[in-house]
């Protein structure tokens, strides 16, 4: 079950991109279009059968050649489209937790909207491929309540999805209520624990006694009351318990707000929801900022860069 606008292709022929890829990047000049093409209908596992074959045939490395041949943005979201789904996600975090700085929005984006299960496959992945504990990095970068949240959701010990006791709802209510606008200064450790380890169905439920107690949405609450880093983090977390697909479309529409593109915001989550929710994206984006993501994409960017976005984007929602 999949609602990615990218899906297998059929019929699907490795030996025959990887030959159509080769000639589109020999000698003078790169044949863009027919890369972009390939690449953006061809899904991550059969992306990987043509780096094989290509290799098979010619005796290069397929992620080589395109870094060789293509350059900017447009190379930097082809060779994304390149990485093992089951990579991506550690890759973009060692990244975020390497050199001087730490890239706090990769972190919040990726640990607020994966699932427990994705999570613990992200833990695995980083410690085979880098020999390191991403926990150990991520603590040794960050600091605080950002970094306890971060730490809580790492855990992945979020409560299964089950029958919702209203009891508990009512009582998570009020606490987060106490601790928030009740209180002078935040309790952030109840907001931590609550947000990090109730199940998504109870926490729905308690946003919404929330605001009957209140009469504030959880996440004007957190707006007043945190700031920073912690803030950002708290709200993408109540954001994803309630809709994945809306916290994204309203990633990728700031990525695209304004003057200035964040390219990278965009191309990660184009890449990375491209197979899991990228048509419920679409219909989010549609419904909350009134123009198409289709649209948006098109006005934003341009190039062999724009054709690429928007042969992953799929239709125009008008």
């Amino acid at each position: 079950y999949t609602r990615g606008t990218v899906t297998a292709f059929s019929p699907f022929d490795a030996r025959a991109d990887a030959e159509a890829l080769r000639k589109a990047m020999k000698g003078m000049g790169t044949d863009e279009e027919t890369v972009l093409k390939i690449l953006t209908s061809r899904n991550n596992a059969q992306r990987q059968e043509i780096a094989s074959a290509f290799k098979t045939l010619f005796g290069r490395d397929l992620v080589d050649d395109l870094k060789s041949e293509l350059t900017g943005k447009f190379e930097t979201l082809m060779v994304s489209l390149m990485r093992p789904t089951y990579i991506f996600d550690a890759h973009a975090l060692k990244h975020a937790i390497k050199g001087a700085g730490t890239n706090e929005k990769v972190l919040t984006e990726i640990l607020a909207s994966r699932t427990p299960e994705e999570v613990r496959n992200i833990k695995q992945v980083y410690l085979q491929e880098y020999e390191a504990n991403l926990e150990d990095k991520i603590t040794g970068e960050t600091s605080g309540y950002f970094q306890r949240l971060l730490v809580v959701l790492l855990q992945a010990n979020r409560d299964p999805d089950g029958r919702v006791d209203e009891g508990l709802v009512e009582q998570d209510a009020q606490v987060l209520f106490r601790a928030g606008e009740l209180k002078w200064g935040t309790d952030e450790e109840k907001f931590i624990t609550i947000l990090g380890t109730r199940s998504v169905s109870h926490l729905r439920r308690v946003f919404d006694k929330y605001m009957t107690i209140s009469g504030f949405q959880i996440e004007e609450t957190i707006d007043r009351e945190t700031s920073g880093d912690l803030e950002k983090l708290l709200l993408a977390v109540v954001k994803c318990i309630r809709s994945v697909p809306a916290y994204f479309a309203e990633t990728l529409y700031y990525s695209m707000k304004g003057a200035g593109t964040d390219d990278d915001t965009l191309i990660r989550v184009m890449v990375s929801r491209s197979e899991i929710d990228l048509l419920d994206i679409r219909r989010e984006f549609r419904k909350n900022f009134a123009k198409s993501l289709h649209q948006t994409i098109q006005k934003d960017t341009s190039g062999d860069y724009r054709k690429a976005l928007l042969l992953l984007c799929g239709g125009d929602d008008e």
